[in-house]
């Protein structure tokens, strides 16, 4: 098989709208039809359904926890959520796969955990966008958003910062099985990672 993979000089927003692009189009030839995405308020998921809009794809938007900012309270714009709801796009949340009950602890009592090691390897080799994607996977699966076999492709779609920076082809998988989960194909990623700080 011979594919084009898509990089970009940078990170972060401004590749939003060329990932969604490439992203329907190889999701068109493999006959996906789920799509995973992070969207924090929305934003990226509207793009997202205006690029699919012609396809018989269900999208699924994964944003931060309740809570991750304020006690009790959701980064999704509502207004943005109400015009989702009417395109038919699922915008929901869960635990952050490599965190959770893990970054209590650390904070409490130090050290790194293992699911921080899995994070920050993916992060600084292939950078944030591909942490996220592939996080957001997970937690679709757990949330019971996208089937889960071994026959299951979907295309899964992160971002640094903000927007979208990388997508790829995965057969995902639930989070106590993180292993069992595969980068199929990469269709776009940034050359340039965010430096660690």
């Amino acid at each position: 098989m011979d594919k084009t993979i898509t990089y970009f000089d940078d990170v972060g927003k401004a590749n939003t709208e060329e990932v969604m692009k490439l992203s329907a189009k190889r999701a068109a030839e493999l006959g996906i039809k789920h799509v995973v995405l992070a969207s924090t308020s929305g934003e990226t998921a509207l793009i997202a359904a205006e690029a699919f809009k012609d396809q018989d794809v269900k999208i699924i938007a994964m944003t931060h926890q309740y809570g991750l900012k304020e006690p009790g309270e959701w980064e999704v714009d509502e207004d943005k959520l109400a015009k989702l709801n009417e395109l038919g796009v699922v915008m929901t949340t869960q635990s952050h796969m490599f965190s959770g009950v893990e970054r209590a602890i650390q904070k409490r009592i130090g050290g790194a955990s293992r699911a921080d090691v899995i994070s920050d390897t993916l992060r600084a080799v292939f950078g944030k966008g591909f942490k996220v994607a592939l996080e957001c996977v997970m937690m679709a699966a757990d949330s019971g958003h996208i089937p889960v076999s071994a026959d299951t492709e979907i295309i899964a779609i992160g971002g640094t910062r903000q927007g979208a920076d990388v997508s790829v082809v995965v057969r995902p998988a639930h989070s106590f099985d993180f292993f069992a989960m595969q980068v199929r194909e990469i269709i776009a990623m940034p050359r340039a990672k965010e430096e660690p700080k």
